[in-house]
């Protein structure tokens, strides 16, 4: 069976790589469900974290409008949403995702990258939501974008449909840095490497609190932000922690 999308471990990290570089890596509704399942897999392993990388010369085309020629509402409301719920899936792993953007992502290849948590590219990539230029305007993308970027830097993507440098990107702050293409594959796992030290079980729910919280108002957040961590504050990991901090030595997490 033909599969666009290959999952690899290597030590504590696992690769999730779009792999249809013939269909510039498209998110058609069969790749969707296999990233859903990859992710899924991943996220119920003791992989500590996951690097989101594609092969060819497009990271991510975004949907397929091959797919959608001629599609019923219904039709098209089932893609959008296989779409947006395997983005949320992302948020919902423990572990931390950093995506590796070799090239360019577009529209929802563009959404991919901002739902990871972290992302590096590298000179040649390029960033853009392309439905201001045409007839579909980047709706669902923009949904993940607009949480990493300013209001206006989000709009100016999506309104314009023009092709963000990866310089730029970096900027405007859709990803965390941008390195010589030479140098991608080591800045990515460094930086998952420093993103994945001390406990995994604290990490985990650093990153769920995260995504909950990012979106509510300031009180709520600190409501919500603050009964979480006193829950966490009297766990084993937190309070190993303190003590090898008080105690001046390296803490047994025991939990990777």
């Amino acid at each position: 069976m033909t599969t666009s999308v290959r999952s690899q471990r290597n030590g504590d990290f696992v690769t999730v790589t779009l792999c249809n570089p013939a269909k510039r890596n498209s998110l058609s509704l069969d790749v969707l469900r296999e990233l859903t399942e990859a992710f899924t897999t991943v996220g119920q392993s003791d992989a500590l974290g996951v690097i989101l990388a594609a092969e060819g010369p497009v990271f991510s085309a975004g949907h397929n409008f091959g797919d959608m020629a001629g599609a019923t509402e219904d039709m098209a409301l089932e893609l959008f949403t296989a779409c947006s719920n395997m983005m949320q899936l992302m948020h919902s792993l423990p572990q931390p995702i950093v995506a590796r953007v070799h090239a360019l992502a577009t529209a929802a290849g563009c959404q991919l990258v901002a739902s990871c948590d972290l992302a590096i590219a590298a000179r040649s990539a390029g960033f853009a939501l392309p439905g201001g230029k045409g007839g579909l305007f980047c709706h669902t993308p923009l949904v993940e974008v607009a949480r990493s970027l300013p209001p206006k830097r989000a709009l100016e993507m999506a309104l314009t449909g023009d092709v963000v440098s990866a310089e730029v990107a970096a900027e405007w702050g859709l990803i965390n840095s941008v390195v010589d293409d030479e140098h991608l594959d080591d800045a990515v796992v460094e930086l998952l490497t420093r993103a994945t030290r001390g406990s995994r079980i604290s990490k985990a729910a650093g990153k769920k609190a995260f995504y909950q919280q990012v979106g509510m108002n300031l009180p709520d957040a600190y409501t919500f932000a603050s009964a979480v961590m006193a829950e966490a504050a009297v766990s084993d990991v937190a309070q190993e922690g303190i003590a090898a901090f008080l105690e001046k030595r390296s803490p047994n997490f025991g939990d990777r």
